[in-house]
């Protein structure tokens, strides 16, 4: 009996030592392993909605998705299974507080915390309705974890904060405060980007997004294109040949191509841009396949650094070559009445941003998943207009294929723009794989 009170009186004390209730007792610790995906896949998937709803400009949103990605990442990665930080990893990110691991924590509570907490530090000037999404998401889960784990929400929740202010300051190093809106200077040679119709805006978005600071890759110059064919209106030249079957599949576009195109618009406004696709993606697979919070989180951050660093990449290489669209050079010099199936994006051509990221995208996922066959419903999944059908592929590869082939479907892209941005995406998919250890074993 003496024994009993000994042990009742020394568990009593440690409960003291550590501020832990009696709750704490009845609620089992549990790695992030154990969890499911659902917080990650719902606020992801709010997040889509978000980007959609305010209209977020691509180069804008591959930074948001990214960013975000890594914060749910570093939030819960102290106690993953095999996982490990991308502290030291990933450019300038130097420190991210750690939990108290004497402690207990839950894990959908800091998952919940920091995304909510990040995507409002992104979206300073948020709409209204945005703002409600948020913020009715946040108490949703948090009234059913304050039920669920009482003795751990308190300490879960301000993990969660302390992770997303230390990412959002490093985000704030890398440079979009300056870039953000630098101002275009317009090249006076042949072939240099002019405004595009309808709209003839002479001001191209984001003529400085290539100058960011990169997650992985060291500069936005790191995987360089190989360079278009030398710009030329002779009519037996490399160039005018592909300009002119850019506009030879415009006049004969099928009902399938017509479905390519519009499936991977991806318009900023219409959806949850391109990059918002590939995180889509990663949230149906998370929903399918029953993925952990951790494998979620991983799955991710693994993307959002792709299509993070591939805005960038594709960015840099769009104002050193800045090269006209084919709507301008085949209304110069093929057919002056000739418009694109797709509205032209107001920035140069090469190379394609869906191509880059598009690689860049299956390149990580088949790194963590392999050749994997999907059926893609992220159309259906939110409702977009007009509705589109899923599809299904059998990789990763293949999607990514598909999304380059749209762009010269849509009329808004050489060959030469989607074939060289695939192998851009690649080679910064090759760039985080050799780089980044998400394994504490290297694997």
């Amino acid at each position: 009996m003496r024994k009993t009170r000994a042990s009742v009186a020394a568990t009593i004390a440690v409960l003291l030592m550590n501020s832990w209730t009696w709750a704490d007792l009845k609620e089992s610790k549990k790695p992030a392993d154990d969890f499911s995906s659902a917080v990650a896949s719902s606020w992801f998937e709010l997040l889509y909605d978000v980007v959609k709803a305010e209209r977020t400009p691509p180069p804008q949103a591959s930074r948001i998705y990214g960013i975000t990605a890594v914060a749910l990442y570093e939030s819960i990665v102290a106690d993953t299974d095999n996982n490990r930080s991308l502290v030291g990893q990933l450019n300038g990110l130097t420190a991210v507080p750690q939990p108290k691991k004497i402690r207990k924590t839950h894990w959908p509570t800091v998952a919940n915390t920091v995304l909510a907490n990040t995507i409002r530090g992104l979206y300073p000037t948020i709409s209204a309705a945005s703002s409600n999404l948020i913020n009715n998401l946040e108490q949703s889960f948090a009234s059913q974890f304050q039920a669920e784990v009482p003795g751990q929400y308190d300490r879960s929740v301000s993990h969660g904060q302390a992770v997303a202010t230390a990412i959002l300051a490093w985000a704030a190093t890398d440079g979009f405060s300056s870039k953000n809106n630098c101002a275009y200077v317009p090249v006076q040679v042949a072939g240099a980007w002019q405004a595009t119709p309808p709209a003839f805006n002479a001001n191209p978005l984001q003529p400085c997004w290539g100058q960011l600071r990169p997650m992985v890759l060291t500069s936005g110059g790191q995987c360089p294109p190989v360079g278009p064919p030398p710009f030329s209106t002779n009519t037996t030249s490399h160039f005018y040949a592909e300009a002119l079957e850019v506009y030879n599949v415009g006049l004969n576009l099928t009902a399938a191509q017509k479905t390519i195109a519009d499936y991977w618009s991806d318009g900023a406004g219409a959806t949850g841009t391109p990059p918002g696709h590939w995180i889509a993606i990663v949230s149906q697979i998370a929903r399918k396949d029953g993925l952990t919070l951790a494998a979620a989180a991983e799955a991710y951050a693994r993307v959002g650094i792709a299509v993070h660093d591939a805005f960038i990449a594709c960015w840099n290489a769009k104002f050193i070559y800045n090269l006209q669209r084919p709507v301008t050079y085949i209304n110069s010099n093929i057919d002056p009445n000739w418009t694109p199936y797709i509205v032209t994006p107001n920035f140069p051509t090469y190379t394609s941003g869906h191509s880059t990221q598009s690689g860049a995208a299956a390149r990580v996922l088949a790194d963590m998943f392999g050749t994997k066959s999907f059926t893609d419903t992220t159309h259906t999944d939110h409702g977009l207009v007009p509705p589109q059908q899923p599809r299904s592929f059998k990789s990763f590869d293949e999607a990514a294929a598909e999304a380059a082939d749209s762009r010269l479907f849509g009329g808004i892209h050489f060959a030469f723009d989607n074939n060289n941005g695939l192998a851009c995406g690649q080679c910064i998919a090759q760039a985080i794989r050799d780089r980044v250890s998400f394994k504490v074993s290297g694997e």
